[in-house]
C-alpha cells in the first residue's frame, strides 16, 4: 500500500486533494515522491528535499472514541522515533540519540532529523513526514542533520516501508490503549523534565505534557504555561 511517484508539489497536498475529489483512500496507504516541489513544514515553512530523503504522507480516518486528532503528531513521532533509533548505533558506540520535540520533530542534539506536519481534511487527518536520510537541508535559524551523517542510512525504500509498518502499530495502541499511554511513552523519548525551552517569546523548562498532550512550560517566576502551539526551540547551556 506505499505509491511512490517521482515527482509533486506535495504528498500532502495530493492526499488532500484526493480526499476533496470523494477518493476513497484507505488507512495504510502511503504516498512517498523522490522529490519534492512544495513541500511544507509548520507555520508555512518550506521544506527542502534531497536525492535520497524520504518525503511522505498518509491518511488516518478519524472515527468516533478516537483521541484528539492533534495527538496523531506524537503518535507519527513515536514511530519515526522508533525506525531512527534502530538505525543508530548503540548507545556504547556513540553520544548520539535521537529525541522527540515538542510537537512534531525528531532531534539529534539540538539539530532536526525529522519533521511532521498534520492537516485536517472532513474527517480525515493528512500526515506528513519528512526525514533528513542521505543529506540535510540548509535552513535559514535551523541546525539540521542527517542520519548519513552519524551511520550509514537506509535505502529510502527501505525505510518507507519500516515506517508504514510501525506506524500502523502506533495507531492501533493510539486507538486501543487512548491518549495515556502514548504520552507516557512520548515523555520517555522526549526532552526530558527540566530541558530548557523557548517557545515563541516565553523562555522557561519543560514541566511535562497535560493530559490532552499540549506543553507545559515552566516559567522563571514558578509559574505554569500551558501552550497548546508555537515555536519551539531547544535552548543550549
Amino acid at each position: 500500500m506505499i505509491e511512490f511517484i517521482p515527482e509533486t508539489g506535495s504528498t500532502s497536498a495530493d492526499l488532500a486533494a484526493r480526499l476533496r475529489a470523494a477518493e476513497a483512500i484507505p488507512e495504510g496507504h502511503w504516498l512517498i515522491a523522490d522529490r519534492q516541489t512544495a513541500g511544507r513544514g509548520r507555520q508555512g515553512r518550506v521544506w527542502h528535499d534531497g536525492v535520497g530523503n524520504f518525503m511522505g504522507s498518509t491518511v488516518v480516518h478519524l472515527t468516533f472514541g478516537d483521541p484528539p486528532p492533534g495527538s496523531l503528531a506524537l503518535l507519527a513521532g513515536l514511530a519515526l522515533h522508533e525506525v531512527i533509533s534502530a538505525h543508530l548505533p548503540p548507545p556504547h558506540r556513540t553520544p548520539h540519540r535521537a529525541m522527540l520535540k515538542w510537537p512534531n520533530d525528531v532531534v539529534i542534539g539540538t539539530a532536526k532529523l525529522a519533521g511532521i506536519l498534520l492537516e485536517r481534511e472532513g474527517d480525515a487527518v493528512v500526515v506528513g513526514i519528512g526525514a533528513n536520510l542521505a543529506s540535510a537541508p540548509s535552513v535559514p535559524d535551523r541546525t539540521t542533520i542527517a542520519l548519513a551523517d552519524l551511520t550509514t542510512p537506509p535505502a529510502r525504500d527501505q525505510f518507507a516501508a519500516e515506517l508504514a509498518a510501525q506506524f500502523a502499530v502506533e495507531l492501533a495502541r493510539w486507538r486501543a490503549y487512548g491518549l495515556p499511554s502514548v504520552i507516557a511513552r512520548w515523555l520517555a523519548a522526549g526532552h526530558p523534565l527540566g530541558t530548557k525551552l523557548s517557545v515563541d517569546d516565553l523562555a522557561g523548562s519543560f514541566a511535562g505534557l497535560t493530559d490532552d498532550g499540549l506543553l507545559q512550560l515552566r516559567l522563571g517566576d514558578g509559574s505554569l504555561r500551558i501552550v497548546n502551539a508555537g515555536e519551539v526551540r531547544l535552548i543550549q547551556d
